[in-house]
């Protein structure tokens, strides 16, 4: 294989850098030292590596998410809840316009499957795709091994709430990790909780920005507690969102700390809807029919408040519920 041309579609043998190629459906995936290569019917289309593995690692990691993960302006996924569309230009109007856009449906299992084998393989010793860029290492070269270690991360996802009996770590520091870098001002003090007795397992407190500040990855949402379909999945960000999310709900935001600016287009489009730059304090709506990317000059912590309903995707799409919460 040459920087240029793909192999045929099934071809899974290391390559002459020592990367195995990949098929799914009609689709094909292959790295070489700096790009990694997407073919379909239609069409082909190359990324830099590093930004790949990024959107991929987290395309895994969050299940495929809610709605549509945009690994850039062409290739992503889109989440049906247990099948996954994997497209090509299906929302980039220029690709739709000239007919080279494309999708296939797999059952979930099965692009799973494929997506895990994937990062695996073009995942070097020296990268982190869950890390900020000044402590990832580097994603290009030839085959160098394996980081298992980083790629198989879990997400926290707490049934009740984060401290809670049964939903660990319950502390900021149980985890094992350091103060990050960028949170070395934060205060790691726990609150003092004192239930009354026989309410032991129903009172409970931690710090939820000293958790924070011992996260080893960016860019991740983790359920750290859970009411009926409510979920609030805090995460830390720096650098860039690897991956440009679309809507099939409304998302809300609250910033934490610091800054973060957010790029907002139409998700059918990609056109420009809004820049929102959102200081510590700052409450935001995300539409259900918009996608966003985010832009954060320093390590910051957002709160992301999710509505977990699984009819909702369905009765936004009908028309039964509006794409904005609140209507002017």
């Amino acid at each position: 294989m040459t920087a240029h041309t793909l192999p045929e579609i099934g071809t899974i043998e290391p390559n002459q850098h020592g990367y195995r190629s990949f098929s799914l459906g009609k689709f094909a995936f292959a790295r070489d030292e700096y790009f990694a290569y997407i073919q379909w019917p239609k069409g082909h289309h190359l990324m830099p590596v590093d930004a790949f593995l990024r959107a991929l690692q987290r395309d895994i990691a969050w299940g495929f998410f809610y709605g549509t993960v945009n690994f850039d302006a062409v290739i992503g996924t889109l989440n049906h809840y247990g099948t996954v569309d994997l497209f090509a230009g299906r929302y980039n109007a220029h690709y739709r316009k000239a007919g080279l856009d494309y999708v296939e449906t797999f059952k979930t299992p099965l692009i799973q499957r494929v997506f895990e084998a994937m990062l695996d393989d073009w995942t070097n010793a020296t990268f982190d795709p869950f890390a900020s860029p000044a402590e990832t290492g580097s994603a290009f070269g030839p085959k160098n091994g394996h980081n298992k270690e980083a790629i198989t991360r879990h997400r926290v996802t707490a049934r009740r709430m984060v401290g809670a009996p049964g939903d660990e770590p319950r502390r900021a520091d149980d985890n094992g990790f350091p103060v990050n870098r960028g949170f070395v001002d934060v205060p790691q003090d726990e609150p003092d909780v004192k239930p009354e007795p026989g309410f032991e397992d129903e009172v409970v407190a931690f710090n939820l920005l000293a958790y924070l500040s011992r996260s080893d990855v960016t860019w991740n949402p983790s359920v750290v507690s859970v009411c009926k379909n409510s979920l609030y999945c805090p995460t830390t960000e720096e650098y860039i969102l690897p991956i440009i999310h679309g809507n099939d709900r409304v998302e809300w935001f609250v910033q934490l700390s610091d800054e973060i600016h957010w790029e907002v287009e139409d998700r059918e489009t990609g056109a420009a809807r809004a820049r929102v730059t959102m200081k510590p304090g700052d409450v935001a709506a995300m539409p259900a029919d918009i996608r966003h990317r985010g832009f954060a000059p320093k390590r910051s912590m957002l709160l992301v408040w999710e509505n977990a309903s699984p009819e909702l995707p369905a009765l936004i799409s009908q028309g039964k519920l509006p794409t904005n919460p609140v209507q002017f």
